[in-house]
């Protein structure tokens, strides 16, 4: 089982490398460990088994030894740190390019979440600490069976695509696709955001946020420039940077738009 995961590893561009533990709670908060004791940039911490994976809003992670990859990367940006919450998005569209890779098309739930159809293959936790950023990355690989709570919203690759899949293709896929995309937070964060909104599944779509300033219920007209999230609701046009908890609506939910700020061109 770990030999399929160092194998892949053996093909990883430059600076990444893996580091394979049998069991962790959490591989974000061991990683950050690491980090504040001064691990180089690249590290890949795997945990065959994570007992305490979570999500965001700390949200429990499902992940049965053996069905999923549940790893954690160590990057110290040279971008400044305000850009740094764009690595959500880099590593979203690395793991969807990488579900790509193996057939089936793959959406973004801006701004952290994969999808294949209208279930959830993958989820994004980018934590930071002084001087590092830990991008959390969980991807359902082989697991055909799932709780109760999730089994309307959740997939993963087997089940997608009605074949298994080596764990370590998938997880060299992703680190060959992240490589690219961290780098472009910054400079190239234009091509990066060309290439999620056409993944963009809530563009269109009515939706129910909750937000730092409350919730917000509205239209998604799509994403900035800045990779914001559009929102054209009651009280007209918002740009949102953060939302906790994102919900899509019936198609028979009516909400009020703003007529004449729903005209404005997106930026």
């Amino acid at each position: 089982m770990a030999h399929d995961l160092t194998g892949a590893a053996a093909e990883f561009p430059d600076p990444f490398h893996l580091r394979v533990l049998e069991s962790a709670g959490s591989t974000n908060d061991e990683l950050r460990s690491l980090a504040e004791a001064s691990a180089p940039e690249g590290l890949v911490l795997l945990a065959l088994e994570q007992s305490a994976g979570r999500g965001r809003r700390c949200a429990k992670w499902f992940a049965p030894p053996g069905e999923s990859l549940t790893f954690s990367i160590l990057l110290r940006p040279a971008a400044p740190k305000a850009l740094w919450p764009r690595l959500a998005l880099a590593a979203g569209l690395a793991v969807a390019e990488a579900v790509e890779s193996f057939g089936p098309a793959a959406g973004i739930k801006w701004p952290n979440d994969v999808w294949i159809g209208t279930r959830k293959v993958a989820g994004i936790l980018v934590e930071a600490g002084a001087d590092f950023a830990i991008v959390g990355i969980g991807l359902n690989v082989n697991t055909t069976r799932f709780p109760n709570e999730v089994a309307e919203i959740a997939s993963s690759l087997e089940l997608e695509t009605g074949i298994p899949h080596s764990r370590g293709d998938v997880l060299g896929a992703i680190i060959r696709r992240f490589a690219i995309r961290q780098r472009q937070i910054d400079a190239e964060f234009a091509a990066l955001m060309e290439q999620v909104r056409q993944r963009c599944v809530l563009t269109g779509k009515a939706v129910q946020l909750a937000t730092p300033s409350g919730p917000r219920v509205g239209v998604v007209d799509g994403l900035s420039a800045a990779g914001e999230l559009i929102l054209l609701g009651p009280n007209g046009r918002e740009n949102l940077i953060q939302a906790d908890e994102i919900r899509i609506l019936s198609q028979s939910a009516q909400i009020s738009v703003s007529p004449t700020l729903n005209e404005a061109p997106m930026p």
